[in-house]
């Protein structure tokens, strides 16, 4: 009698694990901008051998993602590369999840012997994101207002659906010059970097993170957000050209340099 009660016993164990092994592999699913998908890559591949817990990323135009989150798309963990497209989502994030987590800067790329900012109205294509709906782009755009340079460069505009594609216009030589992140310049092909948009005009770029409301693991999606955060993934960061923050803080309701970038419009 107790060697058929083990048996049985034995029996359902067997069944408990294998039920467990057929059963579906939970994936973490993170929408970021296209700029963050080199270090986002490492340091999801880092994070799964330490944790053992998988993320799925979805790279693009960071309004695109925003407006499919917005349609309900099954997103945890939402990356943007500005502050006005996180807000255009912040009916969609949990409270008190979001914080700035990183800097970054525009440059000017070409293969042409460029000198400064001042030398763009002399070139014929300037790639950029689009300038009324990436973010990238839309930094662009308000920084040449400002220095009253937009009139003239807008004729040789080539919008881009993102800044990787404005890059790759430029690398290819199908545009003389591009805007684009630092990060973004650092990788590319042939085109060098001729030029930082610095100075008091230049804009204040921030990488907002947050979890939606909606995440299907919340503790799952707060792990991988916490270890963005930590020295491990910002040695990550750092080495993609990334600053990191000083400390994590709930975001403002606009970033320094303020965009409104139109939800209809739906390219980063």
């Amino acid at each position: 009698m107790a060697g058929a009660l083990l048996y049985q016993a034995m029996r359902r164990l067997l069944l408990l694990l294998l039920l467990a092994g057929c059963a579906p592999r939970f994936h973490l699913q993170v929408a970021a901008a296209a700029s963050l998908q080199d270090a986002l890559r490492e340091i999801g591949t880092d994070y799964e051998k330490a944790r053992h817990e998988h993320v799925d990323f979805v790279f693009g135009a960071s309004n695109a993602l925003a407006h499919q989150i917005r349609a309900g798309a099954p997103i945890d963990v939402f990356f943007s590369a500005d502050g006005p497209t996180m807000d255009s989502v912040s009916a969609e994030i949990a409270p008190g999840t979001r914080r700035d987590l990183l800097s970054n800067e525009l440059v000017i790329v070409s293969l042409q012997p460029l000198h400064d900012v001042s030398d763009l109205p002399k070139m014929k294509r300037i790639a950029l994101g689009d300038p009324n709906a990436v973010p990238a782009g839309v930094y662009a755009r308000r920084y040449f207002e400002r220095m009253g340079m937009w009139d003239a460069i807008r004729p040789l505009v080539v919008p881009m659906e993102n800044v990787r594609g404005a890059l790759a216009a430029v690398d290819g030589g199908n545009a003389d010059a591009a805007v684009v992140y630092r990060t973004d310049a650092l990788l590319a092909k042939r085109a060098r970097i001729v030029s930082v948009i610095g100075g008091p005009e230049a804009p204040v770029i921030r990488y907002p993170v947050g979890i939606l409301r909606q995440a299907h693991n919340p503790a799952a999606a707060r792990r991988f957000v916490d270890y963005l955060a930590s020295p491990a993934a910002a040695a990550v960061f750092t080495k993609y050209g990334f600053v990191m923050t000083p400390r994590p803080r709930r975001a403002s309701a606009r970033s320094a340099d303020t965009i409104s970038i139109p939800p209809a419009r739906l390219r980063s």
